[in-house]
């Protein structure tokens, strides 16, 4: 499984970041393909990047003078969490991959939480109402309005995004001042962190995360428990890398359904399906 899920995320994040011009030349790509969103945190600004981000574009959408309704955003949204939840976290998000590559490090000692985590996971939703949509409907620069989260937090942007820009242009190196050197520090904490939490800001600053979590209960793709089987022993919590009971997998907002808990269940109670339906895949995954 966790092979499986390595191997998706590579190609994932290949196929959407596989505009290699980009990359060599310094260059964003902006042909049609940039109209269309990938479900995962895939900066617009990523040399690579052949699609857009989704919360990238909600912003967009809030930038615009007046207000507008983002029904098209919403859509996606709506339609990719209903079908998936936060599975696009697990299996298709290129930071999530970052993070899950970084945690492997064998350097310090390894935790699935921050202390406070009750308490620190909300941030995400905080991060979601306040820098994606009120500072992008009500932060100004000048006359135009700023993509609050892109802008002063995302790290998914600075790395795959500034990063790479600014060491291809030197224009660009010679005029990063104060707000590139704190997001430069954002994006470094959150790495150094990551080696030794599991995925930091997937768990408490992600506002994408925050809104495939609210369709985790209804989604499509669950992750089935047949309580029936289940002989009590605790190995799918100990195996979960956010340390989620077996009554929380699949139904928390916090359940990437990586799929580590199937792969660790000895009695094989848990197991992917589709919702109502049967597995869709079976006890000997």
């Amino acid at each position: 499984m966790n092979r499986l899920r390595l191997t998706i995320q590579l190609l994932f994040t290949i196929v959407t970041n596989g505009y290699v011009y980009g990359f060599m030349n310094g260059k964003i790509y902006q042909g049609r393909l940039k109209y269309v969103c990938v479900p995962g945190l895939n900066c617009y600004s990523c040399p690579g990047a052949v699609g857009s981000c989704p919360i990238g574009a909600l912003q967009a959408l809030l930038n615009q003078r007046g207000f507008t309704v983002p029904f098209g955003v919403a859509g996606f949204f709506f339609l990719f969490g209903s079908l998936l939840g936060r599975f696009i976290c697990g299996w298709l998000c290129p930071f999530g991959l970052v993070q899950d590559l970084l945690h492997k490090i064998p350097l310090f000692k390894k935790s699935k939480r921050l202390p406070f985590h009750n308490v620190l996971k909300y941030g995400k939703y905080v991060v979601l109402v306040l820098l994606v949509c009120v500072g992008s409907l009500f932060l100004f620069d000048g006359f135009a309005k700023v993509p609050a989260f892109c802008k002063f937090l995302c790290p998914s942007g600075t790395l795959l995004g500034a990063l790479p820009l600014l060491g291809t242009n030197s224009q660009l190196r010679a005029q990063a001042g104060g707000l590139f050197y704190w997001k430069a520090g954002v994006l470094a904490f959150l790495l150094v962190l990551s080696i030794r939490v599991y995925r930091p800001f997937c768990q408490y600053l992600c506002p994408l995360g925050a809104v495939y979590g609210w369709f985790n209960r209804f989604s499509l793709v669950q992750v089935h428990w047949e309580k029936e089987q289940c002989i009590s022993c605790n190995a799918c919590q100990r195996a979960c890398p956010v340390a989620l009971s077996v009554e929380e997998i699949s139904t928390s907002a916090e359940c990437i359904r990586c799929g580590k808990c199937i792969g660790a269940c000895p009695q094989k109670c848990l197991h992917f399906s589709a919702k109502t339906s049967k597995p869709l895949l079976t006890k000997n995954v």
